[in-house]
């Protein structure tokens, strides 16, 4: 009997080692690459950086530009202003001093007028007299 026991004993352990929990091979460790896209990551938080300060440069250039150009335009639009209040203030001399022309002819055909009507009314006031005288 004590070795049908061991018999048993070791068609068990046989068993048991058989159809018990078997151990996996552990996985191979991961490749020394995997830094890299941590690296290259960094690499693309650099390069988006200086595009961001680029673009920030490039928009104040352009705000720069913008401004000057506005001066500019405001410049052109005083020169402008001036040039077209001094050509308005030479029509209104020039049609000032044609307004005194015009006045100095109509004063000198006024007294024209005037003195011609003083000589009729001397020719009138003769004949009168001698009309008068003769009656």
């Amino acid at each position: 009997m004590k070795s049908s026991i061991l018999v048993l004993s070791l068609m068990t352990a046989v068993a048991l080692a058989a159809c018990g929990k078997k151990e996996e091979p552990a996985p191979a460790p991961a490749p020394a690459a995997a830094p890299a896209p941590a690296t290259q990551a960094g690499q693309a938080v650099e390069a988006a950086k200086e595009a961001a300060a680029q673009a920030a440069d490039s928009a104040g250039q352009a705000a720069t530009a913008a401004g000057q150009a506005a001066g500019a335009a405001v410049e052109a639009a005083k020169e402008a202003a001036g040039d077209a209040a001094a050509t308005a203030g030479q029509a209104v001399t020039d049609a000032a001093a044609q307004a005194k022309e015009t006045a100095g002819a109509a004063v000198e055909a006024a007294k024209e007028a005037a003195g011609t009507a003083v000589d009729a009314a001397k020719a009138a006031g003769e004949a009168a007299k001698e009309k008068v005288t003769k009656e």
